[in-house]
């Protein structure tokens, strides 16, 4: 039996490595600069957990930095007051993107690195237009194919590519889908999870390999089940905390 997933990972693949290279170069230039001058390269959430892919990986940058944040609020009320009006506008979204980008360690000339394939979805698009109103470069990874044929959900209109200062494609079609199988009315077996895996790594060599060609190599993992592994963990950490890169 043959299976039309690889192959479809395959297009996906190639496409990206056909059209995507100017836009990766671009953003590992805005990287670099980052973490030559004293600043720091973040990922927000990528679809489905995939910025964990890319953090404290053997091979992988260690100046690569997660970023997260969330509100929690517990004020429980009766049923009959649930629907009580509010005294002034609050726009939740808005106002806990800037607390969390104001109150963490996040300065401008920062780089943040976020994802929404279908580019609709509301928390990317106010991440991203808060950074860039406090100084913080953006990346994002998303589908210009599927953003194409959707409206944003944001209050402004814009959608991830229109929000950010870079944005590459993950090439993946409209829906995700990217198989046809008979017995089925809609496209299955999503593609942006592996394209966007793809697509970061990509970036994250390219980061790697003008570090070394300016002379500056950055900081890397080295797995630490290899003999003498620990060692060569231990001093890329060191390396890292010394040097910001």
């Amino acid at each position: 039996m043959t299976l039309e997933y690889p192959r479809a990972i395959r297009k996906v693949i190639d496409r990206i490595e056909q059209t995507q290279m100017p836009a990766i170069g671009k953003a590992a230039d805005m990287v670099v600069h980052a973490l030559a001058n004293r600043g720091v390269v973040y990922c927000h959430n990528i679809g489905h957990g995939i910025e964990g892919d890319w953090i404290h990986r053997a091979g992988g940058l260690a100046a690569v930095q997660k970023f997260t944040y969330a509100l929690n609020v517990q004020a429980p009320v009766p049923e009959c007051l649930k629907d009580r009006p509010r005294g002034e506008p609050f726009d939740a979204v808005r106002e806990s993107a800037r607390y969390a980008l104001k109150a963490g360690n996040i300065r401008a000339g920062d780089v943040m690195v976020l994802s929404s394939v279908s580019g609709r979805n509301i928390e990317p698009v106010q991440l991203a237009l808060t950074c860039r109103e406090l100084g913080v470069f953006t990346i994002a990874l998303t589908s210009m194919d599927y953003t194409a044929r959707v409206n944003s959900l944001h209050p402004s209109g814009k959608r991830l590519f229109e929000a950010a200062d870079v944005a590459l494609d993950c090439c993946a079609p409209y829906g995700d889908g990217a198989v046809d199988l008979p017995g089925y009315e809609a496209s299955l077996l999503p593609v942006s999870g592996i394209a966007m895996d793809f697509l970061g790594w990509m970036l994250w060599e390219t980061v790697i390999r003008r570090m070394a060609q300016a002379g500056t190599p950055a900081a890397v993992y080295m797995s630490i089940n290899r003999e003498g592994g620990q060692d060569a963990h231990a001093n890329t950490v060191r390396q890292y905390n010394e040097r910001g890169y």
